[in-house]
């Protein structure tokens, strides 16, 4: 295999521009990717990444500016003519139909066929490979994907662009929804496209994943190229200067907060979904970190807790009451707040305004008469977006035009909002960038500080390590361990996740630090 530095250029974009109304996404924006290269495409949120894989698709059509693949000229129609083009995106949003099943949605558009006849065997055998190269053989074929977990969506988004064969593969945020252990799959496939000459623009949030299997990066800020070079010897902190136009003091700001007795007490509680039941204490102005592989029952019990899911035996304490059930508007009265990790899902309206979003849970504020008073509405959305640092059009912007990242403050600011004084957050950082993370971390800080309650689901171990004053292990479906996050490093939280029992205390010395 040729070096990278040395492989010819497969695709080239020259001055491209873009605007949406008075919003300039692209300004002059100049990209190269080469034969067999990993190219990071970094920015924060609403910099402009998405837009520009939008147009290399063919999804959007630029303003100005030129493209070519192989040095002749590409101007695609639609995503048609992208795909033709060897091109395929794994979007951070999922792009599967979840009526059909795993095969159906891996297969659409690349179905096999004699005689006018579909060849379900030689599609089952296709897709049985796919998912084995993904290193997921234990997912099935028949299932309907609206019946699999969000991670387990992701697996197959990605078994289905690896189906194609492209020559140029765009990775949007593919780890977002991954255990450290399926990330680490993710990048040893990576490494195997690579072998196959195929390029990669690999674009992630995780900075310390992007520096171990990206060889080159480009920094996009306000639309506009702020820098690219070689990642070897690249620097985090110059790359995040690069990001967000000045130094960022630090990654994971601690507020000092003080810990009260028990708000929320779980008593052998089991959901519909849960396979084990759990019990768990959760005390005022605590931040519980819940970490553990993809469908170790971190999502069931935080569901089941919300009262998405039917609580089938145990009962919840709450500030000292029992519950044994509950509707979710009953526990947002009794003071929960869910942030979903499947945001367009479940977690946002997508086809209402950032105002009615930010406020849905709680519109007391603004009722008069039984009618909302816009004006107020607007006015505290504005006021909210400033403080979440909100990049959007206005209160009456649709949510379904944000980038993910802004969506994810949408949904984050609707707890906010609500006062809520327990809150499940459920990946609160996906698809967020350096800087608003670590803005998030300090605002969950703050809130520990206020004496809310915050359960915080993550597959992020250095963010879990970072913030949270303990942390509680999750694997096949059971709570197997828990403790004072000083007591535990990422050696240890893999090892529970991965056979149910830690490994001896931190060794901060041999201590791998692999983002998940």
């Amino acid at each position: 295999m040729r070096n990278a530095r040395e492989s010819p250029i497969v695709l080239r974009m020259a001055g491209v521009t873009k605007t949406f109304g008075a919003t300039r996404a692209l300004d002059d924006v100049t990209f190269e990717l080469k034969r067999g290269e990993v190219h990071a495409l970094l920015g924060e949120n609403g910099a402009g990444k998405s837009t520009m894989m939008k147009i290399l698709s063919g999804a959007v059509a630029p303003d100005s500016g030129r493209m070519e693949i192989d040095g002749r000229p590409y101007a695609p129609a639609g995503p048609l003519d992208g795909f033709r083009a060897g091109i395929s995106i794994v979007y951070q949003e999922l792009t599967l139909a979840p009526h059909l099943t795993v095969e159906e949605n891996v297969m659409l558009g690349r179905e096999v066929h004699s005689a006018g006849w579909l060849d379900r065997k030689a599609m089952k055998d296709k897709v049985r490979e796919a998912l084995e190269f993904v290193r997921h053989p234990e997912i099935s074929a028949d299932v309907p994907v609206r019946r699999l977990s969000v991670g387990a969506r992701q697996i197959v988004e990605i078994a289905r662009a690896l189906m194609s064969r492209s020559r140029i593969l765009v990775m949007d945020e593919p780890t977002s929804s991954l255990s450290q252990e399926d990330s680490l799959r993710l990048f040893e496939i990576v490494r195997k496209l690579k072998e196959q000459d195929v390029s990669v623009i690999y674009i992630s949030h995780f900075l310390e994943e992007v520096r171990k299997v990206a060889d080159t990066y480009t920094v996009l800020r306000d639309g506009r190229a702020a820098g690219s070079g070689p990642m070897a010897g690249a620097g985090l902190e110059d790359i995040i200067q690069l990001m967000v136009g000045r130094k960022v003091a630090q990654m994971f700001p601690r507020v000092e907060h003080g810990i009260g007795g028990p708000a929320l007490e779980l008593k052998d509680i089991r959901g519909r979904r849960m396979t084990a039941p759990v019990s768990l204490t959760l005390a005022k102005g605590e931040i519980l970190g819940i970490a553990g592989l993809i469908g170790s029952g971190r999502t069931e019990t935080l569901r089941t807790v919300f009262g998405l899911d039917k609580v089938e035996g145990g009962c919840l304490v709450v500030s000292g009451v029992e519950t044994a059930d509950g509707r979710p508007w009953a526990r947002i009265g009794q003071g929960f707040g869910l942030l979903s990790e499947d945001r367009q899902g479940e977690g946002l309206a997508l086809g209402l305004s950032v105002a009615d979003n930010m406020t849905l849970s709680d519109f007391s504020p603004y009722l008069k008469a039984g009618l909302i008073q816009t004006g107020r509405q607007r006015r505290a959305v504005e006021e909210w977006a400033v403080r979440m640092n909100l990049r959007t059009a206005g209160p009456d912007q649709k949510v379904l035009s944000l980038s993910g990242g802004n969506q994810q403050k949408v949904a984050l600011a609707r707890l906010l909002h609500q006062k809520a004084g327990i809150l499940l957050l459920d990946e609160p950082t996906r698809g967020i960038d350096v800087v608003s993370k670590a803005q998030i971390y300090e605002w969950i800080g703050a809130l520990a500080r206020e004496g809310k309650s915050l359960l915080f689901v993550s597959s992020y171990l250095p963010e879990l390590l970072g913030v949270c004053d303990r942390i509680a292990v999750f694997h096949r479906g059971a709570l197997v361990e828990s403790r004072p996050a000083a007591d535990w490093d990422e050696r240890s939280l893999m090892s529970a996740a991965t056979v149910g029992r830690a490994s001896e205390g931190p060794n901060r010395d041999e201590e791998e630090r692999i983002p998940g």
